[in-house]
């Protein structure tokens, strides 16, 4: 009965014993894989091009430096499914450019080039959301913009703006491209000319402030997955677009040659667009964009505004505009630039 005892007290202390160990190894696992969790994912590290550019955010935030660096509700990183995307987000009205009165979350490239010697952009997004107020016979309402290129000499302009545009109630959006021209003499006459991609071009409009056109057929929703590239090569821009279960889709634009630099050259959906503005009608300067310095840009360059396009800016509240749907928001998760002609020596 004694020896009985005695062993039933030893096994009641192993087992205690083991308890306790493994209690203490589950800890500190716990805690390796909490410290694990808790670590920041940065934007750097998800696209690791970060160091080649600056970035305005949608609060006037600016900065150079974008390795190890996050803005919470502009500039951060998600995780859907185990996917590491890059966030792109910013309000209505906030902090913009000297420019422009549209705020952006989008990065500047620090390289410049001239269309002779060119460059290469791509990128894998979605549009996760645009404005849900503004005007619809507005043609920049319930739009964002994606990707640019843009000059940094003469007036300035942007011989390329690649934009995502959605009316409210529609299921689907539209993915267009325009080309502004860089005009010969004032820059009052300058104009864009659109070209869509999939669903409708930039001057599909409503009839009135809330009637919109048709849904586009072919157009493309909220969260769904596209990818673009820009290669700019020996002065001419080649555009591919391409989406899962569609066909690709490219197009070709001199950068160094105009196309309207007469005005029998306008094109008829200029005229209509512009037909009620004081800018538009001009002629574009016969050598386009020919030398003139270039970069790249990518993110979230809002539309919509409370000027332009009528749009909700709940008296500039960025917090009050991300509650009612006044912001725009895209997320990347793969990205690369390319500069010069070593890139892509096999171009035609």
């Amino acid at each position: 009965m004694v020896i009985s005892t005695k062993k039933s007290f030893f096994y009641t202390f192993v087992f205690i014993c083991s308890i306790l160990i493994f209690n203490g190894c589950s800890n500190k696992i716990k805690k390796t894989t909490t410290k694990e969790n808790s670590e920041t994912i940065y934007p750097s590290d998800v696209i690791p091009f970060m160091d080649e550019w600056k970035i305005l955010l949608g609060d006037g935030t600016y900065t150079d430096s974008l390795v190890n660096y996050e803005k919470h509700n502009f500039f951060y990183v998600e995780n859907e499914g185990g996917t590491n995307w890059v966030v792109y987000k910013t309000p209505n009205s906030g902090v913009t450019s000297r420019t422009s009165s549209n705020t952006r979350t989008e990065l500047g490239q620090k390289a410049h080039w001239i269309p002779e010697t060119g460059g290469k952009l791509t990128g894998t997004l979605k549009v996760q959301h645009i404005s849900t107020t503004g005007d619809a016979r507005v043609a920049s309402s319930y739009a964002v913009v994606i990707g640019q290129i843009h000059s940094d000499e003469g007036h300035e302009n942007e011989p390329l703006k690649i934009y995502y545009k959605k009316f409210p109630g529609h299921k689907k959006g539209s993915v267009f491209w325009n080309y502004e021209i860089n005009t010969k003499g004032d820059n009052i006459g300058r104009f864009d000319y659109s070209t869509a991609v999939w669903g409708h071009d930039f001057s599909v409009v409503g009839s009135s402030p809330t009637e919109f056109p048709e849904e586009p057929e072919e157009g493309i929703a909220l969260g769904e997955e596209f990818s673009y590239e820009v290669n700019v090569y020996k002065g001419i821009m080649y555009l591919t677009f391409t989406r899962k279960n569609h066909k690709t889709v490219q197009f070709t634009k001199s950068l160094i040659k105009s196309e309207f630099a007469t005005k029998e050259d306008i094109p008829e959906q200029v005229k209509r667009v512009y037909a009620n503005r004081k800018k538009g009608g001009g002629i574009e300067r016969e050598t386009a964009y020919a030398n003139e310095i270039q970069y790249f840009k990518q993110g979230a360059y809002n539309q919509a505004n409370g000027k332009s396009t009528k749009s909700e800016t709940y008296d500039d509240d960025i917090t009050k505009q991300y509650a009612n749907g006044s912001y725009a928001e895209v997320w990347f998760k793969e990205a690369s630039i390319h500069i010069g002609e070593s890139y892509n020596k096999e171009k035609k």
